[in-house]
């Protein structure tokens, strides 16, 4: 009955594979061939079109409990917190065989520090196990780890994931710049270094028109430049102007209606009191 596990995985393994190395006698040099490397093992297939870093969280996230087994080997350190344990004092002794410090409280055996029962990486002992199941505690979990990553025939490590996309853009777009500089430099033509090139004879062509009777259309706009460059820079300052200009004419008008405001205040309690040249 113990093998029935292992034998099933192994069933299941030589069945994917089958199905793969079929799929690949009827379509030769399919992409899919990657696969045959990575299905060795307890290992499984989970298909999706999907974001994979939201797939691979997904999967990862959902865990099973488990209890301590006898001989296996422990994946992370187990703690026992302190508190009542729910044994009689009839078993103190061992838990002093254990090294865990005790007290007797309300006919029960409590806890009275917390111990570092099991370290990660040691086989769990028929002692630690059984005080696990007394006290109800599964330290384990299972669930699945996501080993690695198929896209369109390549196979790589889940940690490519974690890159997030503006990474690899400015990644990208690096690479591209010096791609384009090492192009112009050896004057090879590449398409990240063709529209420079474009540009460099544009200006080349723009240069020549300038200095020669052959004129092109787009050079009418820097002749008139140099003609009077003095009209291109004055245009904005004088687009900025206006508002201003409109604001100083406004100022006149509040200070008029602010003196007019003052004499009907100065005025308008001279006929209860009497003149001024009466105090």
């Amino acid at each position: 009955m113990p093998l029935l596990a292992p034998l099933l995985v192994t069933l299941v393994q030589t069945t994917m594979r089958k199905v793969v190395k079929d799929f690949l006698k009827k379509n030769e040099g399919h992409p899919i061939e990657s696969l045959l490397e990575v299905l060795v093992g307890n290992v499984g297939l989970v298909f999706t079109n999907a974001d994979l870093p939201k797939i691979r969280d997904m999967l990862t996230s959902n865990k099973v409990p488990a209890p301590a087994r006898v001989a296996s080997v422990a994946p992370v350190d187990v703690h026992v917190e302190p508190g009542p344990t729910g044994c009689d004092p009839g078993q103190t002794a061992w838990f002093q065989a254990l090294n865990i410090p005790t007290k007797i409280n309300k006919g029960q055996i409590e806890m009275v520090s917390r111990v570092h029962l099991i370290h990660a990486g040691a086989k769990v002992t028929d002692s630690q196990a059984a005080l696990l199941q007394k006290l109800n505690i599964r330290p384990f979990s299972y669930g699945l780890v996501v080993q690695k990553v198929y896209d369109s025939g390549t196979v790589f490590d889940p940690e490519v994931l974690d890159v997030e996309e503006s990474a690899l853009t400015g990644k990208f777009l690096s690479g591209a710049t010096i791609l384009a500089a090492v192009a112009l430099g050896l004057g090879i033509p590449t398409k990240v270094s063709i529209v420079h090139s474009i540009n460099d004879a544009f200006k080349t062509l723009l240069a020549i028109s300038l200095e020669t009777d052959y004129k092109i259309s787009r050079v009418a706009a820097f002749e008139e430049f140099l003609k009077n460059p003095g009209a291109f820079a004055a245009a904005a300052p004088a687009a900025g102007a206006a508002p201003a200009a409109g604001a100083d004419a406004a100022a006149p008008k509040k200070e008029e209606k602010k003196e007019e405001e003052e004499e009907e205040d100065a005025g308008g309690a001279g006929g209860l009191f009497g003149d001024d040249d009466d105090f």
